[in-house]
């Protein structure tokens, strides 16, 4: 149990810790950049007092129940050894309905104490992420002078990457529309082969002549023709 509230905690420290970075950053490098008064973080911290002393309150009433719950425990045993039997039940009934409301309401409060304690991490994140931001608008001229240097150099790292891509652009632009046209001009070839390829199956189911025939036997005799020239010069 306690290794697992430590894993615990060091997990909630760890988001909040990263939390912090990124709204430290997103501070920084805004547009206008995040500027934190006092009297935010006062307002925070009045805040983060009121939920800690609710949380307080909360824990401070489960065991007040308990205890109360134990000594009406201890009632019901005393009163059933030294009461008759009719008496007994009745108190009995009224003991058991008692600790059955203090059951029901404890079972709800364990959702409200988890919710309380959320909200006290994301306050402590927010007013940790406001004293850093703040505290970097605080910086000494060498330090902040170095940090805008660091962003300056990322914003033109980035710039630089920007005009990379709008410089390729219209090589890709015109290679796609090639590509495209290509594309076209096959397709309207695919398309004028299946439609002479299903005109010649038609003609071939109704005994039409395609020309193909005539042609090859033209082109037959034309070579023996040839063959014949050659042979006589020969």
């Amino acid at each position: 149990m306690f290794a697992a509230k430590e894993l615990f905690s060091k997990l909630r420290f760890s988001y909040v810790e990263q939390v912090t970075k990124e709204k430290f950053l997103r501070a920084i490098v805004g547009d206008p950049p995040l500027v934190v008064g006092h009297n935010e973080n006062v307002e925070l911290e009045t805040q983060l007092a009121e939920v800690k002393a609710e949380l307080k309150a909360s824990k401070e009433e489960v065991r007040m129940m308990i205890e109360e719950m134990e000594k009406t425990g201890r009632d019901l045993a005393n009163q059933h050894r030294g009461k008759a039997r009719y008496t007994d039940d009745y108190v009995t009934t009224t003991g058991y309905n008692n600790v059955e409301l203090q059951m029901t309401q404890l079972s709800t409060l364990p959702e409200s104490i988890e919710n309380l304690e959320s909200t006290i991490a994301e306050l402590r994140a927010k007013q940790a992420s406001d004293s850093v931001a703040s505290s970097s608008q605080n910086l000494p001229l060498p330090a902040t002078l170095s940090l805008v240097a660091e962003r300056e150099a990322e914003l033109a790292a980035l710039n630089r990457q920007l005009a990379a891509v709008q410089n390729a652009l219209p090589r890709k632009t015109r290679e796609a529309e090639a590509m495209e046209r290509e594309l076209g001009v096959l397709e309207r070839r695919k398309s004028e082969a299946i439609t002479q390829a299903k005109e010649a199956e038609r003609k071939k189911q109704e005994g039409e002549s395609d020309g193909l025939e005539e042609t090859g036997r033209w082109y037959r005799s034309a070579e023996e023709a040839l063959k014949h020239l050659v042979g006589v010069e020969g």
